[in-house]
């Protein structure tokens, strides 16, 4: 087993008395953070997806459709683009979408500010023969997003679009030719077409949503749909295969926390429920911790250890 740290890295103190510096510096060196915990990249190998997931995707790449992934926050929703990358061993591409996102913004961004001040500071050249730096053209202020490099990108990839429901009604509904033809025209030359580099084998596409609104039925019947329940069984998936992330915590005492966690989550009026990605920094903590199977004993839920770590709202707590 692991060694143990302090988990009280930072302690108090009387107003007069001065921290030792050594022994403060010395606990705050050795802890340990979980180096995968909150990187999707690094955390694709722990992804355990259920039958019902892996079926959704084969449905998606044999037919070549987008996967809809929706379900609450926290569910594993995004981990499902990046588990696919680490699979195959591909490239994934991300575009996370904004209240004021536009189609445009998963395809390119044109920088008109530098182009108007590149425009401005020719005009200002008395005497162009000296002028040593070549004009922009606007070619040069246009950056390419997540779906052009998808398109562009000669082996196989992953193209993410992350929480669709955020954007305008219009934004789904505007990337519909996209979804059926894998092209769409260059912004500086409309005769151009950016396409998928082999239309027969293209993009991996996973959109998630956390299912805050109706997305539009045109763009539902384009799409291979699946919903993420979290429940028992998910945890239990997320939980083992993290398991090393909790090296103080034994077997008890972990059953008793997903036990609890559970609890939690059946309280109807709790206005944010604790989801996967809770639970996971929960157990961390009470492996820092130290804490015993006989701590989960308690008479209400508020008094479980760390619970602050699950509940994020004060009227949830209150309602403990």
């Amino acid at each position: 087993m692991a060694e143990q740290y302090e988990f009280e890295i930072l302690q108090s103190r009387p107003v007069e008395a001065e921290p030792d510096r050594a022994d403060s510096i010395r606990r705050l060196n050795n802890r340990q953070v979980s180096a995968t915990l909150g990187d999707f990249k690094d955390s694709a190998q722990y992804y355990q997806p259920d039958e019902a997931l892996i079926t959704a995707i084969n449905m998606a790449l044999a037919v070549g459709a987008p996967l809809l992934v929706t379900g609450e926050p926290g569910t594993g929703k995004t981990q499902v683009a990046h588990y696919l990358a680490w699979y195959f061993g591909i490239p994934v591409y991300e575009y996370t979408v904004r209240s004021t996102s536009e189609s445009a913004d998963l395809k390119y961004d044109f920088d008109a500010v530098r182009w108007l001040r590149n425009a401005h500071q020719q005009e200002l050249i008395n005497n162009p023969i000296t002028e040593q730096q070549r004009p922009l053209e606007k070619r040069d202020c246009l950056d390419k997003r997540a779906l052009w490099h998808a398109y562009e990108c000669e082996s196989q990839c992953v193209l993410l679009i992350d929480e669709i429901d955020k954007a305008p009604r219009d934004f789904p509904n505007d990337l519909l030719q996209e979804l059926d033809k894998h092209e769409f025209a260059d912004p500086l030359d409309q005769a151009r077409k950016i396409k998928a580099h082999n239309p027969q084998q293209p993009p991996i596409v996973v959109i998630t949503s956390n299912a805050e609104r109706r997305l539009p039925d045109a763009f539902l019947r384009r799409c291979i749909y699946h919903f993420i329940e979290l429940d028992a069984a998910l945890l239990s998936r997320a939980v083992e295969a993290r398991v090393g992330d909790f090296p103080h915590l034994d077997v008890a005492s972990r059953d008793l926390a997903v036990e609890k966690f559970l609890e939690l989550r059946d309280i109807q009026t709790l206005v944010k429920k604790p989801a996967t990605g809770e639970i996971l920094i929960w157990l961390n903590i009470l492996s820092a911790q130290g804490v015993n199977a006989e701590q989960f004993r308690v008479e209400q839920l508020s008094e479980l250890p760390a619970i602050r770590a699950l509940i994020k709202d004060q009227d949830d707590f209150k309602k403990l």
